[in-house]
C-alpha cells in the first residue's frame, strides 16, 4: 500500500516515520521543504513538492496540519490531494479542526469516490514518537478498515466514535478535560508556591492520590521551575478551545470551565507566551498573585515577659 503524509510538525514527523518503518511505501509533503528533506534522511521514503504530488497513486493520505484553512488548502486547493486521488482512496485528517470542516471535506471527497476519516489524536509529541496515540475517528466502518493498517503503526487505541465529525467532537471532549486539568494544576501549584510550601513534597503527596492528573505528574515540577520550552503550545491549545466554544455555542451547551480556560490562554498569548507549553498558563495565575510577604522576625523575649506556665 502506498501512503502519503502531509504535514511534518512535531506530531506528523514521527507519525509518518512509523508508517515508513512499518514497510509502507511513504511519500511526504511539508510546507517547509527542509523539514521534508530531514525526514527523508531519517526514514525510508521520499518527499514531494506539493500535496497532490504526494497523494498521486496513494491508497491512504494522512494530514496533520494546523487549522481548518490549512486542511482546506491541502485537500481542496489547486495543488490539493483530492484532485490526485483515485476512487477507493481514503483521506485521514489528524488535524484538530471544527466538526463542520470534517463534514465539508467528506462531502467533497464523496463526490469523487474518496473516503474520509476525521481522526484527531491525543497523546502529544511523546505519544507520537512512541507510536502510542489515542485516535478518535469519525467515518463509516468500511472506510476506517481501509485506513486501519496505517493507523495501527502509531495508534495505541483506534476508536470509531460515529459518522464523520464525531472524531472532532470527541477531541473537543478531550481538550475540555485537558484544559481543565491544566487550569487545576496551575491554580493549585501557584497556591502552594504563594503559601510557602515545599513544592517537591506537595507534588509527591498529591500526585499519589485522587488529585493526580497527567499534567500534575508530567508538568508539575516544570511549572514550579517556570520551564515551558517544550510540548503542546499555548497557541494550539487556545485554537482548540475556541473550536470547543464555537461548537458549544452552536449547540447551546454550557462550558464555564472552558470559557475560563480560553480567556486565560488569550492572556497567555497576549503576554508573548504563545509558543510555550500549554502549562505556561500558570504565569497568568502568578501575575495575579500578590507577592508573599516576608514573615517578620520573632522578637527576642523581654525581661518583663512572663515565665512559661505562669498563666499570665
Amino acid at each position: 500500500m502506498r501512503v502519503a503524509f502531509v504535514g511534518l510538525g512535531n506530531m506528523g514527523f514521527p507519525m509518518a516515520g512509523h508508517i515508513a518503518r512499518a514497510g509502507f511505501t511513504t511519500v511526504v509533503h511539508n510546507r517547509t521543504a527542509s523539514t521534508a528533506s530531514r525526514w527523508v534522511a531519517e526514514y525510508a521514503g521520499r518527499s514531494a513538492a506539493t500535496p497532490a504530488e504526494a497523494a498521486d497513486g496513494a491508497r491512504v493520505v494522512c494530514l496533520c496540519v494546523g487549522a481548518d484553512d490549512d486542511v482546506r488548502e491541502v485537500t481542496l486547493g489547486p495543488a490539493g490531494v483530492l484532485g490526485a486521488l483515485r476512487p477507493g482512496a481514503v483521506i485521514v485528517d489528524h488535524t484538530t479542526t471544527s466538526a463542520e470542516l470534517a463534514t465539508e471535506i467528506a462531502a467533497k471527497a464523496a463526490e469523487v469516490g474518496v473516503g474520509f476519516v476525521d481522526a484527531p489524536v491525543s497523546g502529544g509529541q511523546a505519544g507520537a514518537e512512541a507510536g502510542r496515540l489515542s485516535i478518535m475517528c469519525g467515518t463509516e466502518p468500511e472506510v476506517l478498515e481501509t485506513a486501519r493498517p496505517v493507523l495501527e503503526t502509531y495508534g495505541a487505541t483506534i476508536t470509531r466514535m460515529g459518522p464523520v465529525g464525531s472524531g472532532q467532537l470527541a477531541k473537543m471532549v478531550n481538550q475540555i478535560l485537558v484544559a481543565s486539568a491544566i487550569e487545576g494544576a496551575a491554580e493549585a501549584i501557584n497556591f502552594a508556591i504563594a503559601a510557602g510550601l515545599d513544592t517537591d513534597r506537595v507534588l509527591e503527596a498529591v500526585s499519589g492520590g485522587a488529585a493526580s492528573s497527567w499534567y500534575l505528574v508530567n508538568r508539575g515540577h516544570t511549572m514550579v521551575r517556570d520551564e515551558f520550552d517544550f510540548g503542546f503550545a499555548v497557541d494550539w491549545m487556545h485554537k482548540d478551545l475556541r473550536i470547543c466554544l464555537a461548537e458549544a455555542a452552536r449547540r447551546g451547551i454550557p462550558v464555564p470551565l472552558t470559557t475560563l480556560a480560553e480567556a486565560d490562554y488569550q492572556v497567555a498569548h497576549d503576554r508573548g507566551d504563545g509558543r510555550l507549553d500549554a502549562s505556561a498558563v500558570i504565569r497568568v495565575r502568578r501575575a495575579e498573585t500578590p507577592p508573599t510577604p516576608t514573615p517578620a522576625p520573632t522578637a527576642a523575649a523581654s525581661s518583663e515577659a512572663p515565665e512559661p506556665g505562669t498563666g499570665a
